[in-house]
């Protein structure tokens, strides 16, 4: 306890003059590494590694009734699982809330962007739509999930094919795919991350970062500058001056991701 005081200290010095153990900027990510279509049982699917950060996601489609609320529009479900073989402070079983809370972020920066046309997955109004799953799985967990999810979450539906569906007989024929893709909006939901830890702002934190975090807000946004979902989590409060550097330095990372992810879209 008293070793990971000490480096929460360290950490909050050496932020203190602009600097990061691992040399990085404040605002800066550490190396993106992206490939797409490594499951053959998904629709689409992509893993994603942000430093030592792993993520696998995986979309699928199935046909089932669309919810009361929303007859004619499909429906979206997004879950995660963090895997004891990812970090040794995940454990099986059911979900936790950080895995809950993980697909609940990743779930309302697509829903709220309108990301997915869900009026075009209607097959039946009021009987029969198309319903997206998107499954997240920590591979490595060295802090930040959340954007790696939210990357990989935006690859898999681009890179996603809907399965034939023979309505004679009501059945999706998996395997056998169309070459119609999921109807995605051009402006791309993507979630990053930022930490404030003493005075200082930052993105990306690595696992020992994201220990002494006192705040975090997750803004999912597109890089034209639009903003679709903020979500705040920790215990510290955020001054309105903090919150102006953080919206800036989130629209200058959302840029930079944008630049390395681009080519697999």
């Amino acid at each position: 306890m008293e070793t990971a005081k000490v480096t929460g200290e360290r950490i909050k010095s050496y932020l203190s003059t602009g600097k990061r153990f691992d040399g990085r900027k404040q605002d800066e990510f550490r190396d993106i590494t992206i490939e797409t279509g490594i499951s053959e049982k998904a629709e689409g699917s992509a893993r994603v590694k942000i430093g030592n950060t792993e993520v696998i996601v995986g979309v699928k489609l199935s046909v089932s009734e669309p919810y009361p609320d929303s007859p004619n529009k499909g429906n979206l479900m997004v879950t995660s699982e963090l895997l004891p073989l990812s970090s040794e402070r995940f454990e099986s079983g059911p979900p936790k809330f950080p895995a809950i809370e993980l697909g609940r972020l990743i779930d309302r920066a697509i829903r709220e962007s309108k990301f997915i046309n869900l009026e075009k997955l209607c097959i039946k109004e009021g009987e029969k739509v198309w319903s997206v799953f998107i499954d997240i799985y920590s591979i490595n967990y060295d802090g930040n999930l959340i954007d790696a999810a939210g990357i990989g979450a935006i690859l898999s539906l681009k890179t996603a094919y809907l399965p034939k569906y023979d309505q004679e007989n009501e059945k999706v024929l998996y395997g056998e795919h169309t070459d119609q893709k999921i109807p995605l909006s051009e402006e791309l939901p993507i979630v990053i991350t930022s930490h404030k830890i003493g005075g200082n702002i930052i993105v990306d934190p690595t696992i020992e970062e994201e220990d002494v975090s006192e705040t975090r807000i997750t803004i999912g946004g597109s890089v034209e500058g639009k903003l679709f979902s903020i979500q705040k989590g920790g215990i510290k409060e955020i001054t309105v001056e903090e919150m102006d550097k953080l919206l800036e330095m989130n629209d200058n990372a959302r840029k930079k991701v944008y630049s390395q992810i681009k080519k697999y879209l």
